[in-house]
C-alpha cells in the first residue's frame, strides 16, 4: 500500500465510512509509516479537534480481587505486594476530585478492584459523586466491574456520565488471559450501562502477546460496540503476575497501533492510559498519530504523570502543529 492508497482510505473514513479488517492489516504493513501517522492525525483533527480530554482516576478499593486476569497486580491469585484496602473514605475521594478539577482535568473516576462493587459500596460511591457534583463541574466516571442495570442506573442518577469496562484484548485471546469471567459478561455490562444512560469507556492493554491482527480485532470489536472513549494501555509487566518478563513492544508497534485504532474508531477519544512511562520518549509522536485524550496523574498500582507537565506537553505539541497554519493566515 502506497501513500496515495493511505490517503484514499483516510478520505473514506473522513467522508464515507469504515475500513475493513483486511484494509487495517494492510495499513499496519505499510513501509511509509509517516504517511500512516499523518493520515491518522488528520482523522483525529477532523473528529476530535485540538483539545486533549484529560481524565484522572482514584484507586478506590484495592487488592483481594477474585478474578485471575494475568496482567493485574490486584488479583488475589498472584503475589505482587500490592496495597490492599476497602472502599475509600468519602472526604478523601471528594478532595482528590476537587484538586483535579482545580488543575483543569476534565473527568474524574473512582476505580475499584473486584468482580463487581457491592451494592452497599455502590451507594457510598453515589454519595461521593453527588458531593463532587455539588462542589465542582468536573465530569464524573466510574469503573466498578461487572455491575448490573440497577446499580448502573443509580450511578447515572448520582451524576456519572461514563462507565468504564475494558474489553482488555482481542476476543480471540481473552480466554487465555482470564478464566474467571468472559467477554460476554463484559458485553452485558456495557449494554446495561448504555441502557442506563451512560456513555462507554472501554479499551485494553497492548503488549500481552497479541499479534497486530488481534489488536485490529480488538479495535473492530470496540467499533462494533460503539465505544465513546478508548484507553490504550501498554503492559507494565508486574513482578508476581504471569505476564512478568514479557518483552516490550517496539516504538513502531505502539505508534502503528495508535494510528490503526484512530482509523478504525475515528470518532472515539483515543486515550493515553497505563504504561505511558514506557513511551515517554515517543509521546509527542503519539499525539501526532491519533491520540486525543489522556489519563493523567497516578494510575491504579503504578505511578502516573505530573498533571502540570502533561498540560505543558499537550499545549506544546498542539501549538507546534498549528503554528504553520497561523503563519499562513493574513
Amino acid at each position: 500500500m502506497d501513500k496515495i492508497q493511505i490517503e484514499q482510505l483516510c478520505d473514506r473514513v473522513l467522508h464515507v465510512g469504515d475500513i475493513s479488517a483486511a484494509e487495517a492489516l494492510a495499513l499496519a504493513g505499510v513501509a511509509d509509516k509517516e504517511a500512516l501517522y499523518g493520515a491518522a492525525d488528520r482523522i483525529r483533527r477532523h473528529f476530535a479537534g485540538e483539545a486533549i480530554d484529560m481524565c484522572s482516576i482514584m484507586n478506590a478499593q484495592s487488592g483481594r480481587c477474585t478474578e485471575d486476569c494475568k496482567w493485574c497486580a490486584q488479583s488475589k491469585h498472584f503475589q505482587t505486594g500490592v496495597a490492599e484496602y476497602g472502599f475509600v473514605n468519602q472526604d478523601e475521594a471528594v478532595q482528590l476530585a476537587l484538586e483535579n478539577s482545580r488543575q483543569g482535568v476534565n473527568r474524574f473516576s473512582l476505580v475499584t478492584s473486584g468482580r463487581a462493587l457491592s451494592r452497599g459500596n455502590v451507594q457510598k460511591a453515589c454519595a461521593i459523586y453527588r458531593e463532587i457534583g455539588q462542589r465542582s463541574d468536573i465530569h464524573l466516571c466510574a469503573s466498578m466491574g461487572l455491575l448490573r442495570g440497577e446499580e448502573l442506573k443509580a450511578l447515572h442518577e448520582a451524576g456519572v456520565t461514563h462507565y468504564h469496562c475494558n474489553i482488555e484484548t482481542a476476543p480471540s485471546l481473552f480466554a487465555t488471559l482470564c478464566t474467571t469471567h468472559t467477554l460476554d459478561e463484559k458485553a452485558r455490562t456495557i449494554a446495561e450501562a448504555r441502557a442506563a444512560g451512560l456513555k462507554i469507556c472501554s479499551g485494553g492493554i497492548i503488549g500481552m502477546g497479541e499479534s497486530m491482527g488481534q489488536r485490529i480485532e480488538m479495535a473492530l470489536k470496540l467499533r462494533e460496540w460503539g465505544v465513546d472513549s478508548i484507553p490504550l494501555n501498554i503492559l507494565t509487566p508486574i513482578e508476581g503476575t504471569p505476564l512478568y518478563g514479557k518483552s516490550p513492544l517496539t516504538d513502531e508497534e505502539v505508534l502503528t497501533t495508535i494510528a490503526l485504532f484512530r482509523f478504525i474508531n475515528p470518532r472515539a477519544q483515543i486515550r493515553f492510559a497505563g504504561g505511558r512511562h514506557l513511551i515517554a520518549h515517543i509521546q509527542e509522536q503519539a499525539l501526532r498519530c491519533g491520540i486525543s485524550a489522556a489519563l493523567v496523574g497516578d494510575y491504579l498500582t503504578t505511578i502516573g504523570s505530573n498533571i502540570e507537565q502533561d498540560k505543558q506537553l499537550f499545549a506544546r505539541v498542539r501549538d507546534t502543529h498549528e503554528q504553520p497554519e497561523r503563519e499562513k493566515a493574513p
